[in-house]
């Protein structure tokens, strides 16, 4: 198997830069080539151009802005040759037949023997873009077709063809799995392959329905949103996401490469309102705006919406709708079955859309799985369409599909009386084309937590947490509180563990599921302790935390915690406390504490601290250290990749980072068995600090900012307590400081600053918006 070592990407468009992004944060070198602008003093300005956007673009597509360095510009008329070298060359530009097959000939002139080309296409048949091409090169090509943004986007789309080598794609697989994090679906050779055949269709469906039948943009993505699995955004705002503009070049390649009699020709038309949009520049986000839009005007930020009847735009409202509140409640087929005019559009739109997609097996892929997977991953749905069909119930969706003169295409009657997926013996399996149930099988070197809690029950259990055992000697503690937000149940299991695994176990993996690791700490119970004026229990709450936390620090056996998504404030402490940290390359982590008015107080502040001190390549003395971690937590600075998180110490240069979200338990299990052999607590840290002398320092800088207006009153007591626990109180820099020392002042602070009004204030924001206050 080929050793993807150097890669190039040829087209530094929006994809194609974005596809060399992926490359180099996986710290692969690329060459990133586009074509020579007419008249252009900088030849390769096009690919320069595109790094240089790319470093400044939120979201980042780099998760570290060194990665760039990994990137070196070309353009195709001087630097073709250079691409002797690669391993992997990704063709990424415009879909036009005649210029693909016209560098396909001058890179199979320049490129070494048995390198892998690829397209991203998503529009034109592999046969057609290897056409009369030399057999070698056919035999080293095959289709990759990327999501936006290639970063975040963890579906990756293959293709092969007749004359394609097994051994090629099999490397593209392996590398674009464990390298760039892809879950890689095998398509086949169709228009749109999987998730654009489905997920344009639906678009397309809710769109038109919309128009037709009077439903407006608001009320049309609340259906199409939670009751479904849909993200927020729902259909208009994900298309705003996308851009308007892209939408006709999207249909239209669909419309003309798919014959008549397929369903999509039916929902095929531009509205003139939308062309109207795209030439009046109402593209989307990136536009003056798109179905929504911000209007700014008079210094204020008022969301609007357009009216799909009139074109014009009003103030956007959320609305209450009873057929959106019952899906809510008791899921999807309650809010299908409500008869007012919301529920049957959301009815019409899953029932056309989930029709199609059993009525395109097997000619898109014959495995109703990856196809699930493709729409989970590609569209982020919550479940695929087959998972849908079954919350509905295939033999009730059936019924009402012919009810409604929809003919119920095959693969579904095959289901109707009983499911596409099932759970046998603890093993789950989905429904093949022949009738037959075949298991769901994970990828070598992938464990799922979901699949070991099929088969097994949990070692400990309660309403916050559980103890899990997932082989080989290692448990692991799942949070499955909201938002896994941390509280009492959760330090309870964490005592638990540290009882149950000596002697019993070797190690402990801190681990779930969820979209995010933890938001933090139950802000919830901090407000009410706070309301009540109960100041004792605010202390004791603390103390339980600390306490935990300590102890899991030092327990007689090693853990890892295993991040990915949001580990936030208490998230981000539990982190600090563990031997070593596995983290997916997608975690964002932080401690945040002062955008609720306090501070960190479960040994944030001490741990953050004494890592800065025993770090080898700190500035000499105390004062930088200090200085360093106030500037961290008083900003409520965020790391925005696993890799960023090095830069604040929140991660250790030690620490593992896992690119493939499905690969993150099995990697953090490896780290905890690799610990496990002769594992030993570490010592206490004993620490130096500048005392008085530095807390004033620190408060005249922020003072500074509440006189420029950037601060206000509340942050400056905030900050102020921040620098009591960080200078070490009362203490000099003769004093040596304990980390029970910084505890106590950690304890201390927060409790007090519990008593302000500013801080319920903000507590009380928090919860209702999900967001800190702004001043």
């Amino acid at each position: 198997m080929t050793e993807i070592r150097t890669v190039a990407v040829i087209g530094a468009g929006v994809m194609g830069a974005g596809i060399a992004a992926q490359i180099a944060n996986a710290g692969i070198p690329v060459k990133l080539l586009d074509i020579v602008p007419q008249g252009a003093q900088t030849r390769s300005s096009i690919a320069e151009g595109a790094i240089e956007k790319m470093l400044k673009a939120d979201p980042a597509p780099f998760m570290h802005s060194r990665n760039a360095r990994l990137i070196t510009a070309g353009n195709i008329e001087d630097d073709l040759e250079g691409l002797a070298d690669c391993d992997w060359i990704i063709e990424a530009v415009i879909e036009r037949l005649d210029i693909k097959q016209d560098l396909y000939r001058k890179l199979d002139k320049v490129r070494k023997a048995g390198s892998i080309v690829s397209s991203n296409t998503s529009t034109i048949p592999i046969k057609t873009l290897t056409g009369d091409m030399p057999e070698k090169f056919a035999g080293d090509f095959l289709v990759t077709h990327f999501f936006n943004p290639p970063r975040y986007m963890r579906l990756l789309e293959i293709v092969t063809g007749d004359r394609t080598r097994q051994d090629a794609a099999e490397t593209i697989r392996a590398f674009a799995d464990v390298k760039l994090g892809k879950s890689v679906v095998d398509c086949n050779d169709t228009p749109g392959f999987i998730a654009n055949r489905i997920g344009t269709y639906w678009l397309q469906c809710a769109v038109i329905d919309a128009i037709d039948n009077g439903i407006s943009i608001e009320e049309a993505d609340a259906v199409i949103g939670r009751p479904m699995g849909i993200p927020n955004t729902g259909v208009f705002g994900l298309i705003d996401m996308v851009g308007l503009d892209l939408m006709p070049h999207i249909l239209s390649g669909l419309g003309n490469a798919l014959p008549k009699t397929d369903a999509f020709h039916a929902i095929y038309r531009e509205p003139e309102l939308i062309k109207k949009m795209i030439a009046d520049g109402y593209t989307g986000r990136k536009g003056k705006g798109g179905f929504y839009r911000l209007n700014t005007e008079g210094g204020g930020r008022i969301k609007e919406a357009i009216d799909l009847a009139t074109g014009e735009y009003k103030t956007a409202k959320r609305p209450k709708l009873k057929s959106v509140a019952a899906g809510n409640k008791k899921g999807l087929r309650a809010m299908v079955e409500y008869s007012d005019r919301t529920g049957q559009y959301g009815w019409r739109g899953i029932s056309r859309t989930l029709a199609y997609a059993a009525s395109l097996v097997p000619e898109i892929g014959d495995d109703v799985a990856a196809i699930d997977e493709a729409m989970r991953l590609g569209y982020n749905w919550r479940f695929g369409p087959f998972e849908l069909i079954d919350k509905l119930g295939a033999g009730w969706f059936a019924k009402r599909l012919r009810a409604d003169g929809i003919t119920v295409p095959p693969l579904l009657q095959a289901a109707e009386k009983a499911s596409f997926y099932r759970t046998l013996k603890g093993q789950r399996q989905y429904l093949g084309l022949n009738g037959a149930y075949r298991d769901l099988k994970r990828p070598a070197g992938v464990e799922m937590l979901a699949d070991i809690k099929l088969r097994s029950q949990p070692v400990e259990k309660n309403g916050s947490a559980s103890l899990w055992d997932i082989g080989d000697g290692i448990l692991c503690l799942e949070f499955h509180t909201k938002m896994n937000a941390l509280g009492p149940g959760v330090l309870a299991m964490i005592r638990k563990a540290i009882a149950v695994i000596p002697g019993r176990y070797k190690g402990l993996v801190i681990y779930n599921e969820s979209t995010n690791f933890s938001v933090g700490a139950n802000i919830a119970l901090l407000w009410i302790l706070s309301l009540l004026r109960l100041s004792p229990l605010v202390r004791l709450v603390v103390s339980k935390g600390q306490e935990t936390y300590k102890q899991l620090k030092y327990a007689p056996f090693p853990v890892v915690g295993a991040p990915s998504g949001m580990a936030l404030g208490g998230g981000c402490e539990i982190l600090l406390h563990c031997d070593a940290v596995q983290a997916h390359a997608e975690t964002y982590t932080g401690l945040v504490e002062v955008g609720v008015g306090i501070i960190p107080g479960w040994g944030g502040c001490k741990e953050l601290l004494t890592r800065w001190w025993v770090d080898p390549t700190r500035p000499k003395g105390p004062m930088p250290v200090v200085t360093k971690v106030f500037e961290t937590i008083s900003m409520a600075k965020v790391a925005k990749s696993a890799t960023e998180a090095r830069d604040y110490l929140f991660l250790r240069p030690d620490d593992g980072i896992t690119m493939n979200r499905y690969r993150l338990l099995a990697d953090a299990k490896a780290r905890a068995l690799a610990l496990s052999d002769g594992y030993t607590p570490p010592e206490p840290v004993v620490i130096s600090l500048p005392g008085p002398s530095a807390r004033v320092g620190l408060e005249m800088a922020v003072d500074g900012f509440r006189k420029r207006g950037l601060a206000t009153p509340h942050d400056v007591t905030v900050s102020g307590a921040l620098a009591i626990v960080l200078s070490g109180g009362d203490t000099d820099i003769k004093d040596t400081v304990t980390e029970d020392d910084l505890l106590a002042l950690e304890r201390r602070e927060l409790t007090r600053l519990t008593r302000f009004p500013e801080t319920i204030a903000r507590a009380r924001h928090m919860l209702k918006t999900g967001r800190p206050l702004r001043n």
